[in-house]
């Protein structure tokens, strides 16, 4: 992948947001960027994916120490991050997945 991972998963996610919105209004995922781990010293950037409606979220993690890996945990959003994420090449991951995985968590 030649282009800036974050960039890379950032536009997959809104390709993924736009369809959401378009198909299950009920649902209205909310996307950010969070600098907090690099912030701390933490080689990593972090999306996470918000349904308000059902406080659950979906946490995407690249850590510079995995390259072409990313690492994902599906949670509410009132439970802090944990250690078991699961992970999977970035290569597999497309607007398609991500799609999957909000209407499938969230709907």
């Amino acid at each position: 992948m030649s282009e800036d991972p974050l960039k890379a998963l950032s536009d997959m996610a809104s390709e993924a947001h736009a369809r959401i919105q378009a198909s299950h209004q009920h649902i209205n995922p909310v996307l950010e960027v969070r600098r907090g781990m690099r912030d701390t010293g933490i080689p990593a950037d972090v999306m996470t994916i918000d349904c308000l409606r059902t406080r659950r979220r979906i946490t995407l993690i690249l850590h510079d120490e995995q390259p072409g890996v990313l690492l994902y945990q599906f949670i509410t959003m009132e439970q802090e991050v944990g250690n078991e994420f699961q992970s999977m090449a970035l290569s597999q991951v497309d607007a398609q997945k991500l799609f999957q995985w909000i209407e499938g968590y969230f709907g």
